[in-house]
């Protein structure tokens, strides 16, 4: 069921920040653009984006993977307009299909006519799904044989100075971001649940934690 009272939310929060978001993140979002080199579809593989936000990082994923259909979902329509305008100018309107949809419960027949990825990736976006544990189960279901999900978001900052990480939480949670301290023990369970391979590690002393799951 999709959560209106969030996806109002963030339609507030980014109405207006999503004409500069890309610019702003550029410097502290760290990890992603590693995260789309290293995507490797397999030719003509689907990519999924969850929280695909400006669409930014799928015009990455298809200049770096001309081969590959593109899908996102973001729950702010307001992004959504952004994301298919970024598409259109980069000339990948044709590969890719974005929808308006829920991280915990989207239907992936319903809103794109399939129902397995052979890459999903989640960029910067589980510190800002409430319920994130459960969206992350609920896209693992939609792995393909030999898929991937790839994760990136900000980590507990725990080898940076105290000063540095009360001030930066600080200013995260304004925006309604939260760093997920228990993502790795999360990965890990799914891992076992699921037969998938888990990883997750540290990145730039803690301010940033990539992780996954592989489907053999």
């Amino acid at each position: 069921m999709m959560n209106d009272a969030h996806g109002s939310l963030m339609d507030g929060i980014y109405r207006y920040q999503r004409h500069f978001y890309d610019f702003t993140r550029k410097y502290f979002l760290v990890g992603r653009d590693e995260m789309i080199a290293n995507l490797a579809p397999p030719p003509g593989g689907a990519v999924l984006e969850i929280g695909c936000g400006t669409g930014r990082n799928l015009v990455l994923a298809g200049r770096a993977w001309p081969g590959a259909q593109l899908f996102g979902i973001d729950i702010s329509e307001a992004m959504l307009e952004t994301a298919r305008g970024a598409m259109a100018k980069a000339g990948l309107a044709d590969r890719a299909v974005l929808e308006r949809g829920d991280a915990r419960d989207f239907d992936p027949e319903a809103l794109f006519g399939r129902r397995a990825f052979d890459r999903i990736f989640i960029s910067y976006a589980l510190s800002m799904i409430p319920d994130w544990a459960t969206a992350l189960a609920h896209a693992a279901q939609f792995l393909a044989p030999g898929g991937r999900i790839e994760i990136v978001d900000f980590g507990q900052q725990d080898r940076l100075p105290g000063l540095w990480k009360r001030a930066f939480f600080g200013w995260l949670a304004y925006s309604h971001v939260v760093p997920r301290a228990d993502l790795a023990p999360v990965i890990a369970g799914l891992a076992r649940e699921t037969g998938m391979a888990g990883h997750c590690c540290s990145m730039a002393r803690g301010y940033a934690i990539r992780g996954g799951l592989a489907r053999t």
